[in-house]
């Protein structure tokens, strides 16, 4: 693995606030145009989670006050090149009563690498019912933290998943390096980010989408038998969508527990639910993905 273009960010967290600060207009202009950077990645390729969240971003600042993102629809279009800008661009569709919808685009060198369309509502009592939390799942404090599971890797490979904004405990395991025990499609995931971050109701809402792109994937590699470090794995995601349910804050853990449906023909289709740490359904989630598994890895499925 190349590392020599890349150097480790020190400190995550306000790197991931960074980005989600967009530059532009605001809610009292006619100009929904915004600007952002990327957070430096290892490949040079920007992390979809984090156009995800700059597109909510950049929507929420076009909206009336108290209007909250509820839904969203996404394609990825092209791979980012994290060493440049983005520039968000924000299509006021509908504002109804209650509902407002905005098409966001994101774009480098001219042309979109994310389109998405999204919908929020201002809040609204009615019927309330969930699908309960998993029992049985340990707990994050009796699980061992990642970098327990990266023996033996090279030091600059190991910051690679230790210098992230988010803390990350896997039910059973990670499958980084190896996937251990039984081959199934599904696995859940304790996360929060690193430290605590702003009460602002929007960026945790944002933060949420950010980190919503870390693991669903995993699902579909673990039924396989498939690690992230087989030689040769492709994998991209093609698109993604997110309903907020209800809020939480996303540097407390969060239970995010995902399986996968289905994989065919290059393609696989992973689902999740995230719930806080006392058993609220925060939000549910759906991706496909592009998987290219090299003949003879994993279970050769």
């Amino acid at each position: 693995m190349e590392h020599a273009e890349w150097e480790p960010d020190p400190d995550p967290v306000a790197s991931m606030l960074s980005v989600l600060d967009l530059a532009g207009s605001d809610a009292r202009t006619n100009e929904d145009i915004f600007t952002g950077t990327s957070q430096s990645m290892p490949l040079g390729r920007i992390y979809g989670g984090q156009v995800l969240a700059q597109s909510i971003v950049a929507a929420c600042r076009t909206l009336p006050d108290g209007r909250n993102v509820h839904s969203m629809h996404g394609y990825f279009l092209r791979p980012g090149d994290s060493a440049k800008g983005l520039t968000f661009s924000v299509d006021r569709i509908h504002d109804g009563r209650s509902f407002s919808t905005r098409r966001t685009q994101a774009f480098q060198d001219g042309v979109p690498i994310f389109s998405m369309i999204a919908s929020f509502q201002d809040e609204d009592p009615g019927i309330e019912h969930q699908t309960p939390m998993p029992t049985g799942v340990p707990g994050p404090d009796e699980l061992p933290d990642v970098e327990s599971h990266l023996q033996g890797l090279h030091p600059m490979s190991k910051r690679l998943f230790t210098d992230r904004p988010v803390d990350l405990r896997h039910v059973p395991s990670p499958i980084y390096l190896t996937v251990e025990g039984e081959r199934m499609p599904s696995q859940a995931v304790w996360m929060k980010v690193r430290r605590p971050i702003p009460d602002s109701p929007d960026i945790h809402r944002a933060a949420l989408a950010y980190l919503s792109d870390l693991t669903i994937q995993e699902s579909i590699l673990r039924a396989h038998g498939v690690p992230w470090a087989t030689r040769g794995l492709k994998v991209a995601s093609l698109d993604h969508a997110m309903w907020w349910h209800r809020f939480g804050r996303v540097d407390e853990w969060m239970l995010y527990v995902q399986e996968s449906p289905s994989a065919r023909g290059g393609r696989g289709l992973a689902t999740g639910r995230v719930y806080s740490h006392d058993g609220v359904l925060m939000a549910s989630v759906a991706q496909e993905i592009m998987v290219r598994v090299p003949e003879g890895a994993g279970d050769g499925a």
